[in-house]
């Protein structure tokens, strides 16, 4: 027999609920809902679908996310093509390739987008609890977009997918929110966090001393229990913003406080890439552990023209599939049954193509119907059968008989629910005008 082959380390199989897998993970069915109600919210909102490739040039990554991020200095899949010798990477996250086609394209010329895409991501790192090497992503992106509004936006947009997964603001999850400014605002503020840290240096790790010249801000996001103290009493990015940062900070919050969303103010929230300016955001909770983040984003002007376009505003979020749906596995939260609406008995010697003329009529009505299959056993005892529908978790029973079917009939048997076992005669020739019953 030849040797069983498992996936890599941190790249999960999503698998259907009805197979059975020894880690917890969601299953299929959580996916696709997930899946139709974002696609629901983001045309709610005017925003187009878009896919990009999930190889793209290091450079990229490199000149888009900063090379002292950790992303860059230790998480990247990236390797040298063997045919032209380029340096490729798996892409560790969505926002960079987005923009980069974007620019590609001149997709800016005759105005802003408004995007989102869903896809595989790559990081090289430990696997833990929500945290995979191959991980998915919701981003969400709006190009060409300036003002404070499309910020708040973009944050009440997060809200709204919350609502329809059941997670209820304050409660489940709750906002953090920041603004980091404009370039020249956050060097004044680099300098004096430098001379704050410098005077700390013997309290700093390995980390933060060699970032303190590089990336200080990135000291800020450390989660190294040693040195919160220090980061705490650090000087803060806020006092040191002008007038045009503050009121564009100042009308998100009046935003958010119009439309009754609570968040904090939390003013060493830095995100973990270097493009971003002006606000910042975090949805978090406190049902995962350590891994509290789930949905983060904000605002980069400047990312854009830095690669290769044409100077344009920009603001958009991020949001871990896997870890969103272990939020919901964890907190029990009811979500929509996966299971068919109708299991099809199919005796042995049955003429199968009127039974599928008739669950064809039924589909094509919106019924979701699942006929049994024969297996070594040929089409399986009529008792099989019904075990098999009562396993599916189908609401009714269609049950081909021999003498109904002599009569152009079925059996329609409800499984579970109002009237659990109550049966009636329908005709196979009429099934669209009955098909709704059944959904």
């Amino acid at each position: 027999m030849a040797e069983k082959l498992s996936a890599v380390k941190g790249m999960n199989d999503i698998l259907p609920a009805s197979v059975p897998r020894t880690e917890k993970l969601p299953d299929s069915g959580l996916w696709q809902w997930f899946d139709t109600t974002v696609r629901s919210v983001m045309a709610r909102y005017g925003y187009q679908y878009l896919l990009t490739p999930i190889v793209e040039p290091t450079a990229l990554f490199v000149r888009g996310l900063g090379e002292v991020t950790d992303i860059v200095e230790k998480e990247m899949y990236s390797f040298v093509d063997s045919m032209n010798g380029d340096r490729l990477t798996l892409r560790p996250e969505a926002t960079a390739g987005i923009v980069r086609a974007m620019n590609e394209h001149n997709a800016l010329y005759n105005g802003p987008l408004r995007l989102w895409t869903v896809g595989p991501m790559f990081r090289h790192e430990r696997p833990q609890k929500g945290r995979y090497r191959q991980f998915h992503q919701l981003d969400v992106e709006a190009l060409g977009c300036a003002g404070p509004d499309v910020d708040a936006e973009m944050i009440l947009m997060a809200r709204a997918l919350w609502r329809e997964l059941g997670l209820v603001e304050g409660e489940h999850v709750r906002l953090e929110i920041n603004s980091l400014g404009q370039p020249q605002e956050r060097r004044a503020h680099r300098e004096a966090l430098v001379g704050y840290f410098e005077q700390h240096a013997a309290v700093l790790d390995a980390d933060a001393q060699r970032r303190l010249q590089s990336n200080p801000l990135r000291i800020l996001d450390s989660k190294n229990p040693e040195m919160q103290a220090l980061i705490e009493d650090a000087p803060q990015l806020l006092d040191f913003l002008g007038e045009a940062s503050l009121a564009h900070f100042d009308a998100v919050k009046a935003t958010l406080a119009a439309v009754g969303l609570g968040y904090r103010v939390n003013p060493r929230l830095v995100r973990g890439m270097d493009y971003y300016n002006l606000t910042v955001f975090e949805w978090v909770t406190d049902q995962l552990g350590s891994q509290g983040t789930v949905c983060g984003g904000g605002r980069y002007d400047g990312l854009i023209e830095q690669l290769g376009g044409k100077p344009a505003p920009a603001v958009g979020f991020g949001l871990g599939i896997e870890r969103l749906l272990l939020l919901l596995q964890e907190l029990k939260l009811p979500v929509p049954d996966a299971a068919p609406d109708a299991y099809a008995i199919v005796p042995a010697g049955a003429p199968l193509p009127r039974v599928i003329a008739t669950l064809e009529a039924l589909r094509a009505q919106g019924v979701r119907v699942l006929q049994h299959a024969g297996g070594r056993d040929g089409a399986g005892s009529m008792k099989s059968q019904f075990k098999r529908a009562d396993a599916s978790g189908a609401r009714f029973a269609l049950v081909f008989g021999p003498d109904e079917l002599a009569q152009g009939q079925l059996t329609v048997k409800t499984l579970r629910g109002d009237g659990g076992g109550a049966q009636e005669l329908r005709s196979l020739a009429d099934a669209a005008s009955w098909a709704a019953s059944l959904r």
